[in-house]
């Protein structure tokens, strides 16, 4: 399963880039891990790039202030379950200033939300980053989530 980030911004001198460089470079041992970022535009064009970037038959699951919260063991099962089922792409797409347009949000599996605070997508990047890794670990019973 690769799993594949995409986000609105800045690709290099963004808040938080070294937290999603270290955290990439640990999932490695996991998974294939890509960032795609696109550059921030209006809602309707974020959405028409973010479909574009989207590979076929993947399982799209956006983040987004209104979606479903999950505690890290929860979110470890989204990541298993998608282990389970032999899915070849998972995408997180990060919205935007703007949030996420219609479009996106049809294609999605998922609506998940990180916090009842909103952040921004910079710093989304980072938290979404370790989540994940800390979803593997959990996954495989490694001694980090309890650290």
């Amino acid at each position: 399963m690769k799993i594949t980030i995409i986000s609105p911004g800045r690709s290099k001198g963004y808040l938080g880039q070294d937290v999603v460089i270290e955290y990439t470079s640990r999932l490695a041992h996991y998974c294939p891990i890509e960032w795609k970022f696109i550059p921030s535009s209006d809602m309707k064009e974020e959405g028409e790039k973010i479909i574009k970037a989207l590979p076929e038959g993947c399982r799209l699951i956006i983040l987004h202030e209104k979606g479903k919260m999950f505690d890290s063991l929860g979110f470890s099962h989204i990541l298993e379950q998608a282990q389970n089922e032999s899915l070849k792409d998972v995408v997180f797409v990060i919205g935007g200033a703007y949030g996420i347009a219609h479009t996106v949000k049809e294609k999605a599996y998922l609506s998940i939300s990180l916090s009842a605070l909103v952040f921004p997508h910079e710093l989304v990047r980072s938290i979404l980053a370790e989540q994940i890794y800390r979803g593997f670990t959990i996954i495989k019973g490694e001694k980090y989530h309890h650290s």
